[in-house]
C-alpha cells in the first residue's frame, strides 16, 4: 500500500508544471533578448539601449548619439521579429514531430518551408500583390504555398505508402524542397533584376524587419499557435500510436488536419517575414524535450521560449561573426541544425 502512495506521489511530482525550467528559460530569454539589443556591427552600452528603449515605449524624443537612431528604428524590430519566428518555427517543428512521432520532422525536412518560400518568390518575382493591401503579396502567397505543398506531400507520401510512414513522408519532403530550389532557380532565369529579394529568401535574413512585421507575426502566433498549444494533449495521445490515440477517444484524422494546416499556416507567415530559416524546428523541440521531457503541454512551450533564445542568438551570429559583413542567418542554423541532424538521425538507428 505504501508503495503504491509512494508511486502515485513520484508520478505527480514528475507530471507537475515544474516552474524552474520555465523561470530558467524566461530570464535566458531576458538576457539574450538585451545581448543581441545591445550587440551588433556597433555596440551599444546597456544604459544606454535601456534609455532609448524608455524614451522609444514613453512616447519621448529618441536620445542623441548612436543609441538613438540604432536601437528602437533598427535592431529592437530585428530582434522581436527575430524571437516571434524562433518561437513559431520551433512550435511548429515540435508539433510536426509530435504528430508524426519522428524527430526527424519539421517544417524545413517536410517541404513545407520550401514550398512557402516558393510561393513568396513567385509573388516576388510576377508582381503579384492585393488590392488596398499591397505588402501582403508575399505572405499570402507563402501561407497558400506552405498549404499546398503539405497536401502535395502528403498526397505522394499515400501513394507511395498505404501506411503514411513518418520515414516515407520526410523521404517525399526533400524531394519535394529539391523540386522547389529548381523551380525558384528557373524563376531567377525570368527574372534577374529581382535577384537580391529572392536570395533574401532563399537565404532566410531578418535585416528587412519592421514593426509591422512583429504585428503580423504576433497576430499569426496568437491565432495559429494557440491552437497548436490547445492540441497538446491529443499529440500526447499520439505518442502511443494511432490506433491507442483513437482508443480513447482522440479524433486522429480531425487533429492531424489542423495541426497540419495551423502548423503549414504559421510557418508560411514565418517564411514570408524572414525567408526561408532551416532546422530551427528540428533542433530546438529536441533541445527541449531533454530540458521538460515529452509531454507536449511542457514541451510546446518550452520549444517556443527555446526557439525564441535560439535565432535571436543565430542572428546575434551572423551580425558579429563576419563584421562588418553579414551572414545570412539561414545559413548559421542550416549548419548547426545539419549537425544535429546527423546526430539525431544517427542515434534513432543505433536505438533500432
Amino acid at each position: 500500500m505504501m508503495d503504491s502512495q509512494k508511486a502515485e506521489r513520484v508520478k505527480s511530482r514528475q507530471e507537475a508544471f515544474g516552474m524552474w525550467p520555465y523561470l530558467a528559460l524566461a530570464m535566458a530569454t531576458v538576457a539574450t533578448f538585451l545581448l543581441c539589443v545591445c550587440v551588433g556591427n556597433i555596440d551599444i552600452p546597456l544604459a544606454d539601449t535601456l534609455q532609448a528603449i524608455w524614451h522609444g515605449l514613453t512616447g519621448q524624443p529618441a536620445p542623441e548619439g548612436l543609441a538613438g537612431s540604432i536601437i528602437m528604428p533598427v535592431r529592437l524590430p530585428r530582434v522581436l521579429c527575430g524571437a516571434l519566428v524562433g518561437a513559431s518555427l520551433a512550435l511548429c517543428g515540435a508539433a510536426f514531430q509530435g504528430l508524426l512521432r519522428n524527430p526527424l520532422a519539421d517544417s524545413s525536412t517536410l517541404g513545407v518551408s520550401a514550398g512557402a518560400g516558393m510561393g513568396a518568390v513567385v509573388s516576388i518575382a510576377f508582381g503579384i500583390t492585393l488590392p488596398f493591401v499591397p505588402f501582403a503579396g508575399p505572405m499570402i502567397m507563402a501561407v497558400l504555398f506552405a498549404f499546398l505543398s503539405l497536401m502535395v506531400i502528403m498526397t505522394l507520401s499515400y501513394k507511395f505508402d498505404y501506411s503514411l510512414s513518418t520515414n516515407t513522408i520526410i523521404l517525399v519532403g526533400v524531394i519535394f524542397s529539391m523540386f522547389a530550389s529548381s523551380i525558384i532557380s528557373f524563376i531567377i532565369t525570368f527574372a534577374p533584376d529581382k535577384l537580391h529579394s529572392i536570395t533574401f529568401w532563399t537565404m532566410g535574413s531578418l535585416a528587412q524587419s519592421s514593426y509591422r512585421n512583429i504585428l503580423v507575426l504576433f497576430l499569426a502566433l496568437l491565432v495559429f499557435g494557440a491552437v497548436l498549444l490547445h492540441y497538446a494533449r491529443e499529440l500526447n495521445a499520439f505518442a502511443v500510436g494511432e490506433d491507442n490515440a483513437r482508443h480513447i477517444g482522440v479524433n486522429v484524422r480531425r487533429t492531424k488536419q489542423v495541426v497540419m494546416v495551423m502548423a503549414s499556416c504559421l510557418v508560411g507567415v514565418c517564411v514570408s517575414v524572414s525567408g526561408c530559416i532551416g532546422f530551427v524546428g528540428l533542433v530546438v523541440p529536441h533541445m527541449a524535450r531533454l530540458i521538460v521531457g515529452p509531454n507536449h503541454r511542457r514541451l510546446l512551450p518550452a520549444a517556443m521560449i527555446g526557439g525564441a533564445i535560439f535565432l535571436m542568438l543565430a542572428d546575434l551570429a551572423g551580425r558579429t561573426l563576419l563584421r562588418p559583413l553579414e551572414l545570412p542567418i539561414g545559413v548559421v542554423t542550416s549548419f548547426i541544425g545539419s549537425l544535429v541532424f546527423v546526430y539525431i538521425f544517427y542515434t534513432t538507428r543505433k536505438a533500432r
